[in-house]
């Protein structure tokens, strides 16, 4: 008896797990992580990364670690609130499958070029928000601002190590993770707002992204597409597909680039 009122959904997660969002509440949830993300930068990654000589983008993605894989470990929890045993059933929602593979990869494939290609092109848009309004940021600089001055200053063995324990986590793991939060588990729950329900979810998931403000407008403009087309079909792979395929790749063609000793 003990074992199933332990597993039985509380006033918070039977909160999280209702089928409909209020705002406010879908707001905090999409924000607050960004928030952790920049604290836990500022107080463990940045700190760690100094401290053995690593560029500083190696702590944000420690910051990103340790924000995002309790998250992930969270919806695990209210799986285990929902279903009495570790499971995202009933978490995650846009996970059935509508879409055929071939379709799919149909689907995906331009996905990614859209996405790459607009993600280079409006690398002006960005240093124009950056050098407008964002210099004045403590962190600018560190990692996400289209270049990779970042890695300047560092010996080549540090920053090929750096790209290589990076790559499957910041190309592979943790926009997994984050489509898993922001797609499977929040879009499906403001879906009362119709179609404004893609917008809101692109939207705050790009001011979620609190370590590079200055890339909001052109976050919005590569990734929606494939958020509107996830939330259309109901099929959180879309998504997936298309962020995780694009930071896979890109990830994977600067260590190479890097390997090589060639200029990226």
């Amino acid at each position: 008896m003990r074992a199933s009122e332990d597993t039985r959904p509380n006033g918070l997660a039977v909160r999280l797990l209702d089928v409909r969002h209020s705002l406010p509440l879908s707001v905090t949830l999409h924000l607050a992580p960004g928030a952790l993300v920049v604290a836990a930068y500022l107080l463990i990654g940045e700190p760690f990364a100094e401290a053995i000589g690593y560029p500083a983008y190696m702590g944000w993605v420690i910051a990103l670690c340790l924000v995002l894989i309790p998250v992930q470990l969270g919806l695990l929890w209210l799986g285990r609130k929902h279903n009495g045993r570790l499971s995202l059933r009933g978490v995650l929602h846009y996970t059935g499958k509508p879409i055929s593979r071939g379709k799919l990869v149909a689907m995906v494939i331009p996905l990614i070029v859209w996405m790459m290609v607009l993600g280079f092109a409006l690398i002006p848009v960005n240093d124009f928000f950056f050098e407008n309004f964002f210099t004045w940021v403590p962190y600018a600089g560190t990692g996400d601002n289209g270049n990779n001055t970042y890695l300047d200053g560092y010996s080549h063995s540090i920053t090929l190590t750096t790209r290589v324990i990076c790559l499957p986590l910041a190309g592979i793991l943790l926009p997994l993770i984050e489509e898993l939060y922001f797609r499977g588990f929040l879009l499906p729950r403001i879906a009362h707002l119709g179609r404004w329900a893609p917008v809101v979810n692109t939207v705050m998931f790009s001011l979620y992204h609190f370590w590079s403000p200055w890339g909001f407008v052109s976050r919005v403009i590569f990734t929606f597409p494939g958020y509107w087309l996830a939330w259309r079909h109901k099929d959180i792979r879309l998504s997936i597909g298309m962020h995780v395929g694009v930071t896979s790749i890109v990830a994977t063609l600067i260590t190479i680039a890097l390997a090589l000793d060639l200029s990226w």
